[in-house]
């Protein structure tokens, strides 16, 4: 039998593919046999993780400027998987919000999305390929002190959904909505906005999911790898929450 989720002669391109979940989907394409094209702003990282992966190659991406993005299209031959991964976080109510921080969410979350996704789309309706879109539960249900965050993640979920309909038998779009997940992300979190009480606030975090831990970034690229492969070919249109049960509780 074929080994099932097999990625071989296929290419495919993550932002923020240097850290994080990002650096984890990676290497789970490339493992899987994708050829990847490491995207992120963070230039030096992504050429360090490209030249530590099979057929990998690294690429300078800022997702909120359009000629950066332009140039990494102009060096893409082709493409059949693109992982917009890419994004920030902000801690905040609406009232504590400043109207530049909710800006520069919007920008680089939402924005940059979809200045990515345009640009590459005619290349990946060329292969009939497919999009996975990092979401959050913070796009399915409220978190306190989360408002711009909130905002920014509902709207990439919407917009996974509409892609799907929109290309639905020419292009396949789902959407992996993580819940809380042990990342430099979070560690930079508890780093500005907890420093003397990093462990008490870790517990917190993982109180909040009902199986009582975090999630692993290993465990988000596994769900991305499937959406990806031949076996999902019916799957589009999805969100697919990976959360430790937190949005059924």
């Amino acid at each position: 039998m074929t080994e099932p989720f097999r990625l071989d002669g296929r290419t495919a391109i993550v932002t923020g593919g240097a850290s994080g979940i990002g650096e984890c989907t990676c290497r789970a394409l490339a493992a899987a046999g994708a050829a990847v094209i490491v995207a992120d702003v963070n230039a030096d990282r992504a050429q360090a993780l490209a030249q530590s992966l099979r057929l990998a190659s690294a690429c300078a991406l800022d997702v909120t400027r359009a000629d950066s993005i332009g140039e990494a299209v102009r060096r893409t031959e082709t493409l059949d998987i693109l992982i917009n991964c890419a994004g920030i976080g902000l801690v905040g109510t609406i009232e504590e919000t400043e109207q530049a921080d909710f800006q520069r969410l919007f920008d680089v979350n939402v924005e940059g999305m979809y200045l990515v996704t345009k640009a590459f789309l005619p290349l990946l309706l060329h292969s009939r390929g497919s999009i996975v879109n990092v979401g959050s539960v913070a796009g399915l249900v409220g978190i306190k002190q989360r408002f711009a965050y909130c905002a920014t993640k509902g709207a990439v979920v919407a917009m996974s959904r509409q892609l799907a309909v929109e290309y639905a038998g020419r292009l396949r779009v789902n959407c992996v909505c993580p819940g809380t997940v042990d990342t430099p992300f979070v560690e930079a979190y508890l780093e500005k906005h907890h420093r003397h009480e990093k462990e008490a606030v870790r517990e917190q975090l993982r109180a909040r999911q009902p199986v009582g831990r975090l999630g692993r970034p290993e465990e988000i690229a596994s769900m991305i790898v499937y959406l990806c492969s031949a076996e999902a070919e019916f799957v589009t249109g999805s969100v697919m929450t990976i959360d430790g049960g937190w949005t059924a509780a």
